[in-house]
């Protein structure tokens, strides 16, 4: 069976407990998600703003009102998708330099820095007086969520009860839907003013500075303590987040799996690639890779773009945005009530289905729509359909790939691997979102409706893969996930 598993195989009887100590703890360290969805957004509405295109970007307000661009084409501009983009090429190299910050110094210490290096990445955009201040800016925006996305949700998996475990990793997510939500009403508020784009960009300093100041008043995770040799420190953690003494057992299983990743000669570097591990290796790539190319990166960054190309005003494209944000927070809280309810597999099977009915719709509709010249706006009916559509595509990713993305990655791993696993899966969401952020808009321009059916076929190979290859992991205890490897028809061939 494609998602076997050995569904009986828990730890609840050491650490099913939800206790206020462990809500709160992960609820901060949640909130590190802010940063990253607040720059998602961030950075789509205030490409619309005029006072900010004739600042950096003078060309791509002369294509807007030229006749002779299409509406596909107005944004398309490689110095403008670089603005975008390189806060990505930059997350990419901070996740992979983060495996060594989580391991030798700790989750906590790498959020933090995580959260200083965003800061100082808002305070540089918000700033900028020319483009490379911008972009610069944007590098270090980059290296902070490259840091937090890595140690994040690591944090979250090991501190979270495994009965819990995927509602608190979806908490990472809802908070990266409201930073999405925020940045879309700063963006909507911020665009009457000529100093608005600012306004939008240095904003970002405030989640950094409030996640930062959240960080000082949490535990460490006693997989991190454990795994650095600070076993007293580690049974306080416990018995501090369990609420009860009898913690001996949930040690016990730590120290053990500490143990095994000790025996261990090899570097986890190296030892990933070794064929028991061939599953996780293949997981930790897929899953991030298919998350960016179902499209979602594109309604987020460029939402309000291609309304606006395509006919909508600024107000509404912005506004749009906020909506947008709204559906997808309501999806998550839909993730977190069934994650650990229905299983990870379902909601990736229904949400995928439901990306790809809106995702080839989209590409129905404009290619129905736009004139063969694409010199004409769609108009008002047809842009609201497409808003329809954008919601519906929303609220599919919100409840599936959005958040089970880092759920996935976060749980799969044996500590040996754990960090360097994670760190894999956070650079390959980068590396395929600079890709694509970088990429698109020339898509749009050259391919037009095309591209949007370029996603609908990912879409389609990505749900299959989740029916054939992925398997279930509700309900398992972090150091007992090897059994989903060895119930699956197809992995269990490569581990022992």
């Amino acid at each position: 069976m494609a998602g076997g598993a050995a569904a009986n195989v828990s730890s609840d009887d050491i650490s099913g407990q939800l206790t206020k100590e462990v809500f709160i703890t992960c609820l901060v360290a949640a909130s590190g998600g802010v940063l990253f969805g607040y720059d998602i957004v961030i950075t789509g509405g205030v490409t619309t703003m005029e006072p900010f295109l004739a600042k950096f970007f003078p060309m791509v307000l002369q294509n807007e009102g030229s006749a002779k661009r299409t509406v596909y084409c107005a944004y398309d501009n490689h110095l403008l998708t670089a603005f975008t983009s390189s806060l990505y090429i930059a997350g990419f190299t901070s996740s992979m330099l983060a495996s060594r910050f989580t391991t030798s110094y700790g989750r906590k210490f790498t959020m933090l820095l995580g959260g200083l290096t965003f800061l100082i990445g808002g305070a540089l955009t918000g700033g900028a007086q020319h483009v490379s201040m911008l972009i610069i800016g944007r590098l270090f925006l980059g290296f902070g969520v490259g840091f937090n996305n890595q140690a994040t949700p690591l944090y979250l998996a090991e501190m979270a009860p495994s009965k819990w475990r995927g509602a608190f990793n979806t908490g990472f997510h809802l908070f990266v839907g409201i930073g999405n939500v925020v940045a879309a009403l700063i963006n909507y508020y911020a665009q009457s003013l000529f100093w608005g784009w600012r306004l939008s960009l240095g904003f970002a300093i405030i989640p950094a500075l409030i996640m930062m100041l959240g960080i000082f008043f949490i535990a460490e995770s006693p997989s991190s303590l454990v795994q650095r040799g600070k076993m007293e420190e580690a049974k306080k953690t416990l018995v501090k987040i369990r609420s009860h003494a009898n913690v001996e057992p949930e040690l016990d299983e730590l120290v053990k799996a500490r143990e095994v990743a000790n025996a261990a000669k090899e570097q986890p570097f190296f030892a990933i690639f070794r064929q028991e591990y061939r599953p996780h290796l293949v997981m930790s790539i897929a899953v991030p890779f298919f998350q960016q190319v179902g499209g979602i990166c594109i309604i987020a960054f460029y939402a309000p773009a291609i309304l606006s190309s395509l006919g909508s005003t600024n107000d509404a494209a912005l506004f749009a945005a906020v909506i947008l944000g709204v559906i997808n927070i309501f999806s998550i809280l839909v993730s977190a009530y069934a994650v650990d309810r229905c299983g990870r597999r379902i909601l990736l099977l229904q949400g995928g289905f439901q990306m790809l009915v809106p995702m080839g719709g989209m590409a129905l509709m404009l290619e129905m729509t736009v004139d063969p010249e694409g010199t004409k706006p769609i108009s008002k009916h047809t842009a609201l359909i497409m808003l329809i559509m954008l919601c519906v595509y929303s609220a599919g990713f919100g409840w599936s790939w959005g958040p089970l993305s880092w759920v996935i990655p976060s749980e799969i791993f044996p500590l040996k691997i754990r960090t360097i696993g994670q760190s894999i899966s956070i650079a390959i969401n980068f590396a395929t979102t600079f890709v694509i952020a970088q990429t698109f808009l020339t898509m749009l321009c050259h391919m037009r409706y095309g591209a949007f059916l370029f996603f609908a076929a990912w879409i389609f190979v990505m749900t299959t893969f989740v029916a054939l290859f992925l398997p279930e992991t509700k309900g398992i205890s972090l150091d007992s996930m090897e059994v989903v490897w060895q119930g699956h028809w197809f992995w269990r061939k490569f581990v022992s």
